[in-house]
């Protein structure tokens, strides 16, 4: 072992350039290792996924509508909010054989969308079947429902021939929400009519 170390030493002494290839070594050595390890590193590091949160479809919003009057099956009906009046109707079963069709296609958009809590009224012939030929009021003028005529109370909105009787033999009124109170007049003809009416 002695004599190994020492030809070693000679060697080195008298080729001096193989210690500076002995570290060049080691070092590319080293730095591969290190490589490696990096390399290593990276490939051990976990993945982060990111999941981009999608939109949940918006669920339509349930709507409850009232449906009255000329219909087969008045009642209270629920719809989407995309709903539309004909959907109402269809629902309720259409319109009755004494529905005012005149007055539906004239003053009922079908294609309008529904609101929650509204209120849809088909009226009946008799009551949207005015006598032309009766007298109409001038502006600014109330017909006295204790003196009018059948032929004058006909000429308001919703009362026909049939509500105008009604009207005439419940007389007579102290005030005009006893035509609301005795259940002559609807609540949507009266409202109609309320400002065009007296008792004095």
């Amino acid at each position: 072992m002695a004599g190994a170390g020492k030809r070693l030493q000679q060697l080195l002494q008298a080729k001096p350039y193989l210690i500076t290839l002995g570290l060049a070594g080691i070092l590319v050595i080293v730095s591969g290792l290190a490589a490696i390890g990096i390399g290593l590193g990276k490939v051990n590091e976990p993945q982060l996924e990111i999941i981009e949160a999608s939109m949940a479809p918006a669920v339509p919003l349930k709507i409850l509508i009232d449906i009255g009057g000329a219909v087969e099956k008045p009642g209270i009906y629920e719809f989407s909010s995309e709903a539309r009046v004909n959907d109402a109707l269809v629902a309720a079963g259409g319109l009755a054989a004494e529905a005012d069709r005149d007055w539906v296609s004239q003053n009922l958009n079908l294609a309008g969308k529904l609101t929650d809590g509204a209120k849809i009224y088909v009226p009946f012939q008799d009551e949207t079947n005015i006598n032309k030929d009766a007298p109409s009021l001038r502006k600014g003028e109330s017909l006295n429902i204790n003196t009018a005529s059948l032929a004058e109370l006909d000429t308001l909105w919703g009362i026909g021939p049939a509500t105008g009787q009604k009207i005439i033999d419940s007389r007579p009124y102290a005030k005009i929400e006893e035509l609301l109170e005795k259940k002559i007049v609807k609540s949507n003809v009266y409202e109609a009519i309320k400002d065009k009416i007296t008792v004095l």
